[in-house]
C-alpha cells in the first residue's frame, strides 16, 4: 500500500519489454472502487489516459453510473509514464542511470493482466472501459485477451495510431523539446515555456472548429477567448513532468493492437480475434481519433458477439469523450455504456 493509502503498487519485478530492453524493477500504481463479488465476475478494468492520473479519472465512477462502485469492482491501473506508476520521474533510482526504456501499450496490459489475475484471481472481465489512450488500451486487452473481455468500451480511441494522430502528436513533442532545459534526450528541469507551448498546442486540436465558432467556452465562465486559454490550456500541463509526457508520447505514437507476437503485424488478424461486444464512441468532432478511423475498424471486427458504432454527438472535440463539466456528454456516454454492461449473450 501507498503511503498516502490512497493507492496501492503492484510489484512487477524484472520486466523484459517489447523493445528487447529490461525494467529491473516494474511497478504498477493502481486504485481499486467497490468490491469484487463471490463469483469475480463484476470486474470493470479502467486504464488512464495521457497524462492523467487515476485521481483525474475517478469522476466517472459514482453510485448510479454505469461506473457504479455499489455493483461493480472497478480497477483503475495507472499507465506507466504517469508519475505513479513506473515513469521517468521515479525510476532514476530503479534504472541506475539507464535511460527510461520505451513502454508499448501490450506491455502494459501484460502487467495489468498479470495484477488482475495473480492479485485478484480474476479471469473475467465485464468491461474494459477508457478514453483516448485509455481507449486504445481497452483495444488491445480486447485483442490480446479475448476469453477475458466480455465488453470493451472505446472512446474517442483507435486500435492503433494513424498517421494522421501521429502527426499531431510530433507536434506536442516538437512544441515541448523545444524549451532550452530539454538537454541530451531529457529535460534538466522543469521546461515552463515548453510545457505551456504543448497546452496551447493542445488548445487548437483537442477542442473543435465549432466550439470556437460558437464561443462555447463562455458557458464555463470564461470571459474572452484569451482569458480561455490562458486559464485552461496554459496551465493544462504545468504540473506534469516533461520526461514522463515524452514516454507516453511514444507509447501513444506506437500503438497498434497488431504489433506483437500473437499478430506478427497482421492488423486484420488482431482485430479478429476480438470477441467481446464492442462499443466504439467517437467524438462526433474530435480532430486526432476522427469517426472515420472507428468505421473503418468497424468492419474488421468479424469476431465480435456486437460491435457497434455510436458518435458522440458534441462540439467538445475530443473531450467529449471525458466530460467532466459538460453534463449532456456526460449523459450520453453513461446512457450507452449502461445498455452495453445490461447486454447479456
Amino acid at each position: 500500500m501507498n503511503a498516502s493509502s490512497d493507492y496501492q503498487i503492484f510489484e512487477a519485478g524484472e520486466v523484459l519489454l517489447q523493445s528487447g530492453d529490461r525494467h529491473p524493477r516494474l511497478q504498477l500504481a493502481y486504485k481499486t472502487y467497490g468490491a469484487l463479488n463471490a463469483a469475480k465476475d463484476n470486474v470493470i478494468l479502467y486504464p488512464t489516459s495521457f497524462a492523467a492520473q487515476h485521481y483525474d479519472t475517478e469522476w466517472l465512477i459514482a453510485p448510479g453510473a454505469a461506473l457504479d462502485p455499489e455493483r461493480y469492482f472497478i480497477v483503475i491501473p495507472n499507465l506507466f509514464g504517469n508519475g505513479l506508476s513506473s515513469s521517468p520521474s521515479n525510476s532514476l533510482e530503479a534504472l541506475a542511470g539507464a535511460p527510461y526504456p520505451n513502454i508499448s501499450y501490450h506491455d502494459a496490459i501484460s502487467i495489468q493482466h498479470r495484477l488482475l489475475t495473480e492479485q485478484f484471481g480474476v479471469t473475467r472481465l465485464a468491461l474494459v472501459y477508457g478514453w483516448s489512450m485509455g481507449g486504445m488500451q481497452a483495444y488491445h486487452w480486447a485483442a490480446r485477451y479475448p476469453d477475458m473481455v466480455a465488453r470493451a468500451a472505446v472512446v474517442c480511441g483507435s486500435a492503433r495510431c494513424s498517421p494522421f494522430n501521429a502527426v499531431f502528436l510530433e507536434s506536442v513533442r516538437a512544441a515541448l523539446i523545444t524549451d532550452p532545459a530539454f538537454v541530451d534526450g531529457r529535460f534538466v528541469s522543469k521546461p515552463s515555456a515548453g510545457l505551456r507551448a504543448v497546452g496551447r498546442v493542445y488548445a487548437g486540436w483537442a477542442m473543435s472548429h465549432g466550439f470556437y465558432r460558437d464561443e462555447i467556452w463562455r458557458e464555463a465562465g470564461f470571459t474572452s477567448l484569451e482569458d480561455y486559454l490562458t486559464r485552461s490550456w496554459d496551465v493544462a500541463f504545468a504540473h506534469r513532468d516533461a520526461n514522463n509526457l515524452l514516454a507516453q508520447l511514444w507509447t501513444w505514437q506506437n500503438g497498434d493492437i497488431s504489433r506483437c507476437d500473437a499478430f506478427g503485424g497482421d492488423f486484420r488478424k488482431a482485430m479478429a480475434a476480438i470477441t467481446a461486444r464492442v462499443l466504439l464512441m467517437p467524438g462526433q468532432t474530435d480532430n486526432y481519433f476522427q469517426v472515420g478511423d472507428n468505421e473503418d475498424e468497424l468492419p474488421l471486427l468479424t469476431s465480435a458477439r456486437t460491435a457497434e458504432l455510436c458518435p458522440i454527438p458534441s462540439l467538445h472535440g475530443h473531450r467529449a469523450g471525458n466530460p467532466v463539466k459538460i453534463p449532456a456528454d456526460a449523459a450520453f456516454i453513461n446512457a450507452q455504456v449502461s445498455a452495453l454492461l445490461a447486454a447479456h449473450d
